[in-house]
């Protein structure tokens, strides 16, 4: 048994690793194709290419060891099934545990890998690719024109304190806000306050908001009626410590950041307080759900090739391939759902590999 669970390791192995290159090599073309032109109106040289593209790889490999694994696995069952090597080894009376127990010890370590991936390095591969080509427009900016990072009409609403910030052009590299108009409202929803103000900077010392040239508009509580009106050169709110960090990365799509700023995000505005969030929760919890896609793709993959031993070996990849497909299709139709509301995020991101994992053992039962 040690002998054969090394040959189907090490075939797995080269075919695995010819996988994992051509995908990686796929999706670096598609970035490539569009982030080629971008990198290139920076002027920032070969070497700044290739800095960008070292820093960007690391982000692909969940998404890449996946898909990796499956075309490794079906070219390597259905190689062995042409073989009639499958055949030989049932007729020996070997379960279809012992014959795939290798594979799926590389699925369970696959799993552990994509684990520390998602916790590890992914995080830090998004966030500095992201942050290095924003740099790189900053300094193209700055040599250009004097307004730096600008961001158009970047609202942020916070029920959880009432605070509904809209601010007409925002620096996100200076931090400072240019129109700015912030709503505080009470546990109704009725308006408390309104601060107008020509500028406003967050001060990273002390983490406020420090207004310029503005008004402050008191209302009558309950009532939305304005009692009175309070210029000022320049002040400080001290409840308003929204994060403009927070404010920036929501106007971001969820694919877009990482797990850690993601995870930031919602502690700062909870789901149950902002049924915008919800994408943002679906997506979190997806991360942490990616990693069990290596036991479903095992699951899936093993019983259709090892089974099927007496029907053509295309006939149980197309099976498989499609079955991998209807994944990708349940996962989008949850994800959908979640971000709606219609199924908490949890259950969203975990549908999938529960469906899937409950066929592939309805598939080792029927072969038992």
């Amino acid at each position: 048994m040690r002998l054969l669970d090394r040959y189907i390791f090490v075939e797995w192995v080269k075919v695995f690793g010819i996988s994992l290159t051509a995908t990686l090599g796929i999706l670096l073309l598609e970035d490539i194709y569009s982030s080629l032109p971008e990198l290139m109106r920076y002027e920032v040289g070969l070497l700044g290419v290739l800095r960008y593209y070292a820093l960007l790889i690391p982000g692909f490999l969940p998404l890449v060891v996946p898909v990796s694994l499956l075309v490794s696995l079906l070219f390597l069952l259905g190689n062995l099934h042409r073989n009639q090597e499958i055949v030989a080894m049932r007729a020996m009376g070997m379960s279809i545990l012992q014959i795939s127990r290798s594979l799926w010890f590389v699925g369970i370590v696959l799993t552990g890998v994509l684990f520390y991936l998602n916790a590890q390095l992914v995080p830090w591969s998004v966030e500095r690719s992201q942050g290095y080509k924003k740099n790189l427009r900053f300094v193209k900016e700055a040599q250009e024109r004097e307004d730096v990072g600008i961001i158009e009409n970047l609202a942020f609403d916070n029920p959880q304190n009432g605070h509904l910030w809209v601010i007409n052009r925002f620096s996100e590299y200076t931090y400072q806000g240019y129109g700015v108009n912030v709503y505080v409202r009470d546990a109704y929803g009725l308006e408390q306050k309104r601060i107008m103000a020509r500028e406003a900077y967050f001060d990273e010392q002390d983490k406020q908001w420090h207004f310029i040239d503005g008004r402050e508009l008191l209302f009558a509580q309950g009532t939305e009626e304005p009692i009175r009106s309070i210029l000022f050169d320049k002040k400080v709110f001290e409840d308003l410590k929204e994060s403009p960090e927070v404010m920036v990365n929501l106007s971001r799509l969820p694919e877009d950041l990482s797990i850690l700023e993601i995870g930031a995000l919602l502690d700062k505005v909870p789901p149950e307080h902002n049924p915008q969030m919800s994408r943002y929760a679906v997506r979190y919890y997806n991360i942490m759900a990616s990693p069990f896609v290596c036991l479903v793709v095992v699951g899936i993959a093993v019983p259709l090739a090892v089974g099927s031993v007496r029907t053509n070996p295309l006939v149980s990849v197309s099976k498989a391939a499609l079955l991998f497909f209807l994944y990708y299709i349940i996962e989008s139709i949850s994800d959908v759902l979640g971000a709606q509301g219609l199924i908490v995020p949890v259950l969203a991101a975990w549908l999938p590999n529960l469906i899937m994992l409950g066929l592939a053992i309805w598939y080792y039962r029927k072969l038992v």
